[in-house]
């Protein structure tokens, strides 16, 4: 499993020109599943997610000793399902999707991420629509970007 976390100061998702999820400050991330992706890759991406210490203090501090984790801050997350992070671009000028799961091997993984974020880790979650063309909207705060793979 690949993943995308960003620390946001917002973000959202639209789909048909209509917004269908929004966040305030807090996590964006993408999410990609791969053929070999279970139960394991689930527990840990949600433990990541949760718990990397990433978030700036209460106060806006930005020192690694004050950051904080989305458990933590109780800040929103929202996962956005992207298959696109297993191209495979080493040949040719057309990459290609083989690493990435089919939708129906995909999905229900993706709803288990999600799941363990909101059951587990008492996160707020809110979701783009698996399979959909969406426009995904947001502001980097920092940047502070990860790319994360268990």
């Amino acid at each position: 499993m690949r993943s995308i976390i960003q620390r946001v100061t917002r973000a959202s998702v639209s789909i048909d020109g209509q917004k269908t999820a929004e966040i305030g400050p807090g996590l964006l991330v993408l999410l990609g599943v791969t053929h070999t992706d279970g139960p394991a890759q689930v527990e840990k991406t949600a433990r990541k997610i949760a718990q990397l210490r990433i978030l700036r203090a209460g106060d806006g501090g930005d020192s690694p000793k004050e950051r904080r984790s989305a458990e933590e801050a109780g800040a929103p997350v929202l996962v956005v399902s992207q298959f696109t992070l297993y191209a495979d671009v080493r040949k040719g000028r057309s990459p290609s999707w083989s690493h990435a799961a089919p939708g129906d091997v995909a999905e229900p993984i993706y709803e288990q991420v999600v799941a363990a974020l909101r059951d587990t880790h008492g996160l707020e979650v809110s979701t783009g629509q698996f399979g959909a063309d969406m426009a995904v909207e947001l502001v980097n705060d920092g940047p502070f970007t990860l790319l994360v793979e268990v």
